[in-house]
């Protein structure tokens, strides 16, 4: 069975789609899906220029990328929610409240996922094991609201928008882990 993960941010330009590329390649021995929407999106527009550059440095040919605006079908179908923002997480479990134990900040379930003990090894399943392990670990960790936010480079200069996709991969390689302890 292919699990999805599923990036959210605002307009689907910046942030989510350079981590639905991003995270497509660092999950990519896995069979889960990975793609992103936006709460305010406008459909159809291609990826910011500046995310194109970057994962284009990275070999990743986003130019087929379009805009998609959230919907509650595209939260329920996903076995692992992250948002950009805590706002964000917030409008997702609004728009679809069975999903509130698998909607998190990206960079909330990084933290997370450091602190997890391994999950049993579930071949078939290995986001939902890590999603699991990720919600045990929640007793062990104290709650960091200001550290839970990933800054909108929308705006700001071409460094803004590399420090942004940094920040994706290094909340991305102890995501990487746990799924790859599952799996």
């Amino acid at each position: 069975m292919t699990e999805q993960v599923l990036f959210v941010c605002h307009a689907n330009l910046c942030r989510s789609p350079m981590a639905e590329y991003l995270a497509r390649r660092a999950l990519e021995r896995w069979p889960v899906t990975v793609a992103s929407t936006g709460t305010d999106a406008v459909p159809g527009r291609p990826i910011h220029p500046y995310a194109a550059v970057i994962t284009a440095a990275r070999g990743i040919d986003a130019s087929g990328f379009r805009s998609r605006r959230l919907r509650a079908d595209q939260l329920t179908d996903a076995t692992l929610v992250l948002t950009a923002t805590r706002r964000q997480r917030s409008v997702c479990v609004g728009l679809a409240p069975a999903t509130l134990h698998r909607t998190f900040t990206l960079h909330q379930f990084a933290r997370l996922a450091a602190v997890a003990d391994p999950p049993p090894r579930t071949a078939d399943r290995p986001v939902r094991a890590a999603v699991e392990a990720a919600a045990r670990a929640r007793s062990r960790l104290q709650p960091m609201p200001d550290a839970d936010d990933l800054v909108d480079p929308i705006g700001g200069t071409a460094a803004d928008f590399q420090r942004c996709a940094e920040e994706i991969e290094r909340s991305m390689a102890p995501i990487g882990v746990l799924i790859a302890a599952a799996g």
